[in-house]
């Protein structure tokens, strides 16, 4: 369970018990009482609470929006877009290779096989 989450495991039960008496009546009025018997019929049952510890592990980075015109790898939509290790001077880049599924608006495939920054 998540930190500080807490739900109950066992539920509580309270016990019962049984008290027998042998009781003396004289006239109409009681006159002495005498415990026979003495029996646990329902035991009691203590409630468990769990209380969570886990950290939940923090949310994803956001991920940039991605141009539809390439697959393979996220290639940012931005002024301009350069193969990661390459001459060019951004400002965003993308380790290659990528899949030309549309346009190739940033001109990533030089050599038109359909797959950009794969030197």
């Amino acid at each position: 369970m998540d930190l500080g989450k807490e739900a109950v495991t066992t539920k509580g039960v309270d016990g019962v018990k049984t008290l027998t008496y042998e009781i003396v009546i004289t006239d109409g009025v009681e006159t002495s009482r005498q415990l026979v018997s003495e029996e646990i019929t329902t035991k009691v049952v203590d409630e468990v609470t769990s209380v969570g510890t886990r950290k939940p592990p923090p949310p994803p980075d956001p991920q940039p929006d991605c141009d539809p015109n390439y697959e393979g790898a996220c290639v940012p939509i931005d002024s301009d877009v350069d193969c990661a290790g390459g001459s060019g001077n951004g400002p965003s880049y993308v380790q290659g290779p990528v899949r030309v599924v549309g346009s190739d608006i940033y001109d990533l495939d030089r050599d038109g096989d359909g797959i950009g920054c794969d030197r």
